[in-house]
């Protein structure tokens, strides 16, 4: 059972119009959010490009604004290995990340788009999980498959691995920290084909041939919480990236849902919140602070 998909919406662009959103994305310290800034001051990529230049020699430095060839090679090497671009405002764009402030404005996409329109829960966790914190997560993930739900995850060894391997059969989406054609970990090749075959879905925002660094995963965390309308964290480090996609989850947007899932007892004190007694002596000692 799927439950019903979105209702397509959006107006798809052409192909000269869909190169010049790579190249604006592509150019120079140009972010999602400069982007819609730019589109909106001037219309078009194509008439932020132009103008992209003359505002850099105004601020006093100069930027290197993607051509047009490197943006149409980069194209080809997504056509080369059987992915796509798709810009916000298409019917292909996921549906819940339309909502999000500072969402991709171009996604590299492989495999089935109709998934990125169902409704989604993410599951993240640790990458040296426990027997049970696997467990734990098929059990979760096949579940929630089964109600309906596309499972999203960031296709990391361990909880993310389990996550999407029990989603198969249902649908599951998979999110990179690099380009498309740049697999992390490359244990899990295998299981990225999988998921296009099985009519699942791999995205990435970042350019073709990006292998991955450290600072990139919390940009992939971003896009995992956005993806989804909810997200269950299961054997989360203090410090990890999967308690960043938590926090990002509960940020201001449309109305999420946030779990921990926990499945061992240090995560469980890892994860819970705060308890006000530990900060407040005299509710230790079973008394009431008095009021302001």
């Amino acid at each position: 059972m799927s439950l019903p998909a979105a209702p397509r919406r959006g107006v798809v662009l052409t192909q000269e119009m869909r190169l010049s959103w790579l190249r604006l994305i592509r150019s120079e310290n140009v972010g999602p959010v400069t982007f819609r800034e730019l589109v909106n001051r001037f219309g078009t990529a194509a008439a932020a490009l132009d103008a992209l230049p003359e505002l850099a020699s105004r601020g006093g430095r100069r930027i290197v604004v993607c051509s047009q060839a490197a943006a149409s090679e980069e194209m080809a090497r997504a056509d080369k290995l059987g992915a796509r671009f798709v810009c916000r405002g298409e019917p292909d764009y996921p549906v819940h990340l339309r909502s999000v402030a500072d969402a991709p404005p171009v996604l590299a996409l492989m495999g089935d788009a109709a998934c990125l329109q169902r409704p989604a829960l993410a599951i993240v966790g640790a990458r040296n999980a426990s027997l049970s914190g696997i467990k734990l997560t098929r059990m979760f993930s096949t579940g929630i498959g089964k109600a309906g739900y596309v499972v999203v995850s960031g296709l990391a060894r361990g909880i993310d691995a389990a996550a999407h391997d029990a989603a198969l059969a249902t649908g599951t989406v998979g999110v990179f920290a690099g380009g498309l054609d740049r697999p992390y970990p490359l244990e899990n090749r295998p299981l990225m084909r999988q998921i296009v075959d099985e009519a699942g879905a791999l995205v990435s925002e970042m350019p073709f041939g990006w292998t991955p660094r450290a600072i990139d995963f919390p940009r992939r965390n971003r896009l995992v919480a956005g993806l989804s309308l909810g997200l269950l964290v299961v054997e989360a480090a203090l410090r990890s990236g999967s308690l960043i996609s938590a926090r990002l989850a509960g940020e201001p947007r449309p109305p999420r849902l946030r779990c921990a899932g926990l499945a061992a007892r240090s995560a469980r004190r890892r994860c819970q919140p705060a308890d006000p007694r530990r900060r407040d002596p005299r509710l230790r000692a079973g008394r009431r602070p008095r009021s302001a």
